[in-house]
């Protein structure tokens, strides 16, 4: 039984490689999101159409031009700034992508995060509906890839601004990663009275665990790692996390303030509201004393009334954050459609100035934009894969569920059963020689590894993801909207 179930996900992780290689290229749901139509971008002028708006006619080189070295001396055209120009729009076509700077990143990122949810969604009905006992579920190795390549791809836009000579791009990341650090070091010692994470309870179960398994092998040990190193490695991981969501956040707070512009639409507003404070709603529902307890236990008159049980709890608090994920996802083309419109605006500023600029330089100044749509594509969409991807290994690997069910029909879900998960996995007695012996090493694992050590590190990651995405963006809204102004 045991090998026919790893057989059908070794079968859905061959087939979804297939889908990966030959359909995705021909479908690919990041070229649909830029080429569907509903995005324009602004074409920058020609120069004959410079010197026309200038009223400048083209000169017909002679031989009483002055040389030099054998050159032609040709002085670059410059225009005035005020000039009466109109940029042409054009929908973004196949075409087109291919003069974007990392558009095969982005095409790849967000192709591998759609075939990956499917998986993980044939495996979790799968797990529904067989209840296979201790076998290991392949959307994890998935889940664990995308974010692998969500770091990857944040690593290198990070290491792009660190290029950087000018423009105190460098310092503003160094400064933000030491301002998470210090945070993440206040947040972790915060009782769990205030930030109920599992962290603690988590860590205690992991030693636990890991000091009985070492004396089951003739080992005296007192645990693997102490509980002040472990925080130390997690401020570290947060420290990075959040240098990484720095750019990221103070481009969503000027692509927010630029679609407010765009709409005039009530609804889409509320819609563009909800979505930048979606990081904060999130942040909340993990505050015990103002979300969990006012919700599960609200207050009537006088007495508290029971109203879910807390594995319910859990499980709306993964469905809201799912909500929130898909919100930001419809609403990222009217984010990307507001950044493209920053060619018009920067034409429109430049047109309130004095003086003269060269055609080479406003030719740049507005196809710069189109350019890098892909990499304000990558940072609006990579900090949304990483937290939905953290938010379903939460899901699997600390045992909650995705079904509202009252709390004495709701199954322990931390309980493992060794004696099962051996006796599946060893099979017929006449086998079970080496393979009881891996199955002895995986129960020791699952026993070391439990489901409360995922719960308390994956749902403080959760957090810290949207802290740090809230963070960076309601600062960028200060600076754009305050400091920019000033």
């Amino acid at each position: 039984m045991t090998t026919r179930n790893h057989g059908s996900h070794f079968l859905v992780t061959m087939v979804m490689a297939s889908v990966i290689q030959k359909i995705i290229p021909h479908y690919s749901f990041a070229r649909w999101l830029l080429c569907s139509g509903s995005l324009r971008w602004y074409q920058h002028p020609s120069e004959e159409e410079l010197r026309s708006l200038a009223g400048k006619q083209q000169k017909v080189k002679n031989k009483k031009d002055r040389k030099y070295n054998g050159h032609i001396e040709n002085k670059p055209l410059t225009v005035p700034k005020d000039i009466d120009l109109q940029l042409e729009t054009k929908c973004i076509t196949e075409v087109d992508t291919l003069a974007l700077h990392y558009f095969p990143e982005f095409q790849w990122l967000l192709d591998f995060t759609v075939a990956a949810t499917v998986v993980y969604l044939i495996t979790e009905l799968y797990f529904c509906l067989a209840e296979p006992s201790g076998e290991m579920n392949i959307s994890v190795v998935w889940c664990l890839l995308v974010l692998a390549f969500v770091i990857k791809i944040l690593f290198s836009l990070t290491a792009h601004y660190f290029k950087l000579e000018e423009g105190g791009e460098r310092s503003l990341c160094i400064t933000f990663g030491f301002f998470f650090f210090v945070k993440a070091m206040a947040i972790l010692i915060v009782t769990e009275n205030y930030l109920e994470f599992g962290l603690e309870t988590g860590f205690a179960n992991f030693s636990e665990s890991a000091v009985q398994f070492l004396e089951n092998q003739g080992l005296e040990s007192q645990g693997p790692i102490s509980k002040l190193t472990f925080k130390l490695i997690l401020a570290l991981l947060c420290s990075l996390i959040g240098a990484f969501l720095t750019f990221p956040g103070l481009r969503l707070a000027q692509m927010h303030l630029d679609a407010l512009t765009l709409t005039n639409e009530k609804v889409t507003q509320t819609l563009l509201h909800i979505n930048f404070l979606a990081p904060l709603i999130m942040v909340l529902l993990w505050v015990k004393p103002l979300t969990k307890d006012y919700i599960m236990n609200p207050t009537l008159g006088k007495e508290s009334v029971p109203l879910m049980s807390e594995q319910t709890y859990d499980t709306l608090r993964l469905w809201a954050i799912l909500l929130l994920c898909a919100l930001r996802l419809a609403l990222m083309r009217h984010h990307l459609q507001a950044y493209l419109n920053l060619a018009q605006k920067a034409v429109a500023q430049m047109k309130k100035e004095a003086g003269r600029i060269s055609s080479v330089e406003l030719q740049k100044m507005v196809a710069r934009v189109f350019y890098y749509l892909c990499v304000i594509a990558l940072q609006y969409a990579a900090p949304l894969v990483m937290l939905l991807h953290t938010t379903l290994l939460l899901k699997t690997l600390g045992g909650h569920s995705w079904g509202v069910y009252p709390e004495e029909d709701v199954l322990p879900p931390l309980h493992v059963n060794s004696d099962t998960a051996v006796v599946g996995a060893a099979g017929p007695a006449e086998a079970a020689g080496a393979t009881h012996s891996v199955a002895q090493l995986s129960v020791a694992l699952r026993t070391v590894f439990s489901p409360l050590l995922f719960r308390g590190v994956l749902s403080f990651l959760t957090w810290w993801i949207a802290a740090c995405l809230f963070s960076t963006s309601l600062f960028g809204l200060f600076y754009h909207q305050y400091l920019m102004a000033a």
